[in-house]
């Protein structure tokens, strides 16, 4: 039988695979180094489910999310399954999943709009609003041409699937006049000064330096971020599940899901307003309690008379004006003028 071990031999053919499937360049790139990874990590041992289950737990020992495990246990799976080799596959981290975005990853209209307020050039500020108002992905804006442009309507392959997108009216023609400007008369209209193509790299670097100085958390900031914000807009104004599912290029609904969860904002306001924890009514403040005026004592005089006298007082509990007595004094004999009678 032979022998598990992961060589560049074995990871050239891999790559041959995935060419042959149609997939991405995007995705090869991440399942050869998350293999490659994975190689290093065996240093020369042979490819079993226990060191798979390894190479898992030490993921997470380093502090890698359960997201980005599961993502390069799927590069494993997919590698070991396009070479045929059985029993090397290891479970997932199991993650129950959020019932709304937290707060800190949501990217909100109104962060949208001081990010475009925060392009460094137009350049920058088309880039986002044709990831924004297209919902496309951002490996998919080279197919933004000029030609396509025109027509308001564009086809991006990705993923071995063609689809259309439509371009919105005022998008194409403020296209139409960066265009001109830049002296761009046919081609990719998003390009470096060298006239190369705007790569996926140069897309992140101009958003999180457009986010830095819109003053967003980073966490917001990101390509994908603006892909989901197309997603609620599209269902908010009347787009239906199924329409929002091929504009985005998925295969199943399941996914499209996940990028119309409720917001922070939204999921607070539905839990605060079911009402099942009622609101104490704040109570008056209690005021301190005031003791009833003493009333005046009545004495006698020696002649009968009754005499009226205050009330004694909270300090010294005696009555006002009355004379205390004088200490008596001890009699001290003086033993020396006993001595001298």
């Amino acid at each position: 039988m032979e022998a598990k071990v992961i060589t560049p031999e074995v990871i050239s053919d891999f790559r041959n695979v995935l060419n042959a499937l149609g997939r991405s360049v995007h995705t090869v790139t991440r399942y050869l180094f998350d293999v490659t990874s994975f190689a290093r990590f065996l240093d020369g041992r042979e490819a079993t489910a226990e060191a798979a289950r390894e190479f898992r737990d030490s993921l997470m020992s380093c502090g890698y999310a359960p997201g980005s495990v599961n993502t390069k246990l799927a590069s494993l799976f997919s590698f070991f399954h396009s070479l045929g080799w059985e029993g090397c596959e290891t479970p997932r981290v199991l993650i129950q999943k959020d019932a709304y975005i937290s707060e800190d990853a949501e990217l909100t209209l109104e962060d949208y709009r001081r990010l475009l307020a925060a392009a460094r050039c137009p350049r920058d500020r088309l880039v986002l609003e044709a990831l924004g108002g297209t919902g496309i992905r951002v490996s998919e804006l080279r197919y933004f041409t000029l030609e396509d442009v025109r027509k308001r309507d564009i086809r991006v392959q990705c993923k071995r699937k063609i689809r259309r997108i439509m371009i919105p009216e005022a998008l194409g023609r403020q296209l139409e006049d960066y265009a001109a400007e830049q002296g761009i008369t046919s081609g990719v209209i998003f390009r470096r000064k060298n006239g190369a193509a705007l790569d996926r790299v140069a897309i992140w670097r101009l958003m999180k330096a457009a986010g830095r100085r819109a003053g967003l958390l980073p966490s917001k900031v990101h390509p994908h971020n603006l892909r989901k914000l197309f997603a609620r807009m599209f269902l908010e104004n009347g787009g239906t599940l199924e329409q929002l599912c091929d504009v985005l290029g998925h295969s199943s609904m399941e996914t499209t899901r996940i990028y119309i969860k409720t917001s922070g904002a939204e999921h607070r306001r539905i839990v605060e307003g079911l009402g099942l924890v009622p609101c104490q009514e704040e109570e008056p403040e209690d005021e301190p309690e005031t003791e009833p005026a003493a009333e005046p004592e009545e004495t006698e005089s020696e002649d009968g008379e009754k005499l009226e006298t205050a009330a004694p007082s909270k300090a010294d509990g005696k009555p006002h004006g009355a004379k205390k007595p004088f200490p008596r004094r001890k009699n001290k004999r003086r033993k020396g003028k006993r001595a001298k009678k």
